[in-house]
């Protein structure tokens, strides 16, 4: 595997790490610290970001905002202690999938 393809869980570990840092110390361990909520509201607005990024169609501000949108997921799966594997598997599985289909095959909720 090469670096390229690796990044997402190289970042993923440190920010695994970046949790039990002081705050003071630590951007990451601030935002986890002041917890899910704060979380939340930082991946919203990054959200927002790459969809005005993307209305205005300047590449360099899309591939930021967007890079800023993963970190921030990342740092909720963190905070959330669920695996970055997690989400690779369920990519996996809707792989090769329309998206009409798996959409239907999702439990009624």
């Amino acid at each position: 595997m090469s670096e390229r393809d690796d990044i997402l869980q190289a970042v993923y570990r440190v920010i695994l790490e970046r949790k039990s840092a002081s705050p003071e110390s630590s951007y990451t361990a601030s935002l986890m610290a002041k917890g899910t909520d704060k979380i939340l509201k930082k991946l919203g607005e990054e959200a927002t970001e790459l969809v005005i990024a993307g209305k205005g169609g300047n590449r360099d501000e899309i591939v930021y905002e967007a890079a800023d949108l993963f970190f921030h997921a990342l740092v909720l799966l963190g905070h959330s202690d669920i695996p970055l594997d997690a989400v690779y598997d369920e990519l996996r599985r809707r792989f090769g999938t329309s998206g009409i289909a798996e959409k239907q095959s999702r439990p009624v909720g």
